[in-house]
């Protein structure tokens, strides 16, 4: 008995040595290719190996997911321009029912992309995969997108349906399958660790951005289109409209400030649409703000020209900003529930709107009846009717 737990115990060790070997650097690959860096990524069984070519800026890699099955794909990606899944640039293999492996590159645009094959924004001159006793591997050379060697990774494994990928699992270990790599260095961040001061940076700028320009801006200009049509409104309407679009050009402040600084700590990863947008309205809203100080009498000529300038100004600002809130919440890939909110939101401030705007029109018709009902009635009054 003793010889037989014996045996028993030198058989686990020998199998848990063997796996502990095979988790990352000593894996033997069936076409004996050797990398010089490998890194066992913490969610999803998947490993990335790769070997650096700083004389062309190209990388020869496998990414390597273990406990593979049938009709299931597993994806590799770099997102150069963002960090989670929209703009991730791929490395995809797809097993068929039968075990056999397709591979090719899939550049993700939107949240509802069926990973149809395309082109990356940089160049792949090689990619091929393979299934071996369950482990998928993806063989690709890449050249790296110039401007640096780190790069926001992100890897994702998922079912296969009428032979086409169908949508990943959102199990904890799948939002969490994005991190960094620098694959001149060899370091690689995993969520967690980015997760950090830099992500609360980010997440403190969303927010920021997202209550002022994204929602208090509009709230503003709705207080001065609407309330002012109340008598007892006014001059209220006005002290609230200042006081809102002060508030939301202040905080709107802290958050741009707080995007310079998360710009000036990228590295190797640009946000060009969002970055611009957010200058020009920093700067459209500081023009606003200073335009108040020259706000001609209501009895001035130029007042009707000051009145075009600021309405077309405000309203620019305000297109422009949910646009950029939405291209923030991209960048971010948060929970679809925080993106949901917001367009609930701004659905709400629509249909407030709308409601608004009739009842604003059917008063300042009424007015203007009762005014023609009364001026006639004066002339009337004075033989002149």
């Amino acid at each position: 008995m003793g010889k037989i737990l014996s045996l028993l115990l030198c058989f686990l060790i020998s199998n848990l040595a063997v796996s502990s070997a095979q988790t990352c650097g000593n894996y033997a690959f069936s076409s004996n290719e050797i990398y010089s860096t490998c890194v066992s990524l913490p969610v999803l069984d998947s490993h990335l190996h790769w070997t650096y070519h700083p004389s062309n800026g190209s990388v020869d890699l496998a990414f390597r997911h273990t406990g593979s099955a049938t009709s299931q794909w597993v994806a590799w990606a770099l997102n150069v321009g963002g960090r989670g899944m929209v703009g991730a640039q791929a490395l995809v293999a797809v097993t068929s029912s039968n075990g056999s492996v397709q591979a090719y590159t899939s550049a993700v645009t939107s949240y509802g992309t069926g990973l149809q094959p395309s082109d990356l924004s940089f160049s792949v001159p090689r990619i091929r995969a393979e299934r071996v006793q369950g482990v998928v591997v993806i063989y690709a050379t890449v050249v790296l997108p110039p401007g640096g060697t780190s790069f926001n990774q992100v890897w994702q494994v998922g079912p296969v349906t009428n032979g086409a990928p169908a949508i990943h699992a959102l199990d904890p270990a799948n939002r969490n399958s994005v991190g960094v790599v620098d694959f001149s260095t060899g370091e690689t961040t995993a969520s967690g660790a980015v997760g950090g001061a830099r992500l609360r940076r980010r997440n403190r700028h969303g927010v920021l951005n997202a209550v002022s320009w994204g929602v208090l801006m509009p709230m503003g200009a709705m207080a001065a289109r609407y309330l002012k049509v109340f008598t007892v409104a006014n001059p209220a309407w006005f002290y609230i409209h200042v006081a809102t679009q002060t508030s939301a050009y202040i905080v709107g402040v802290a958050g741009w400030a707080t995007g310079l600084k998360l710009g000036s700590d990228s590295t190797g990863i640009t946000y060009d649409t969002h970055r611009n947008i957010g200058i020009i309205l920093f700067s459209l809203a500081t023009l606003q703000v200073f335009a108040l100080l020259l706000r001609p009498k209501p009895d001035n000529k130029y007042r009707f020209y000051w009145n075009i300038y600021h309405h077309s100004l405000g309203y620019s600002i305000i297109i422009l900003s949910i646009i950029n809130v939405y291209e923030g919440l991209d960048i971010l890939d948060p929970e679809k529930k925080w993106k949901n909110a917001y367009t609930g939101i701004l659905i709400s401030l629509g249909v407030i709107t709308v409601i608004l705007e009739a009842l604003t029109w059917f008063i300042v018709l009424k007015r203007k009846k009762d005014d023609k009902r009364t001026h006639a009635g004066t002339n009337g009054a004075n033989g002149h009717a």
